[in-house]
């Protein structure tokens, strides 16, 4: 399986702002799909959003308006800018091509999350 790199995470106040990365060799010319999950202690991985490899975003309700995904495709790159932090989205964050977008995008392994942890 080809390894992927999330980056970015850290500790912020509520308000405050992030930009996560997401590496993922290859998924550009794959035309995958980008997925960013999440995952809280003690709660089940949740979806937050993703970009379509044309470009479209998608976000869960909580999210939309604070949190934008982009992706870069000569870096192979997604990111996810998260402003207007709140608490409750302190999680370990998490990308994934979409293995249902084509074939290739099934390939990747699970990368080891980045932690984002917002203090009220």
């Amino acid at each position: 399986q080809v390894p992927l790199v999330e980056s970015g995470g850290g500790s912020v106040q509520a308000g405050g702002s992030l930009r996560l990365s997401c590496t993922a060799p290859g998924f550009t010319s794959k035309g995958c799909d980008i997925v960013w999950y999440r995952e809280a202690p003690g709660h089940s991985r949740e979806w937050v959003g993703g970009i379509s490899h044309d470009g479209r975003e998608t976000y869960t309700d909580s999210v939309k308006g604070r949190f934008t995904i982009s992706s870069d495709a000569a870096r192979d790159t997604s990111y996810l800018q998260m402003n207007s932090l709140k608490p409750e989205d302190t999680a370990m964050y998490f990308c994934k091509p979409d293995s249902n977008t084509g074939r290739g995008c099934g390939v990747y392994a699970w990368g080891q999350g980045t932690q984002v942890s917002v203090s009220s």
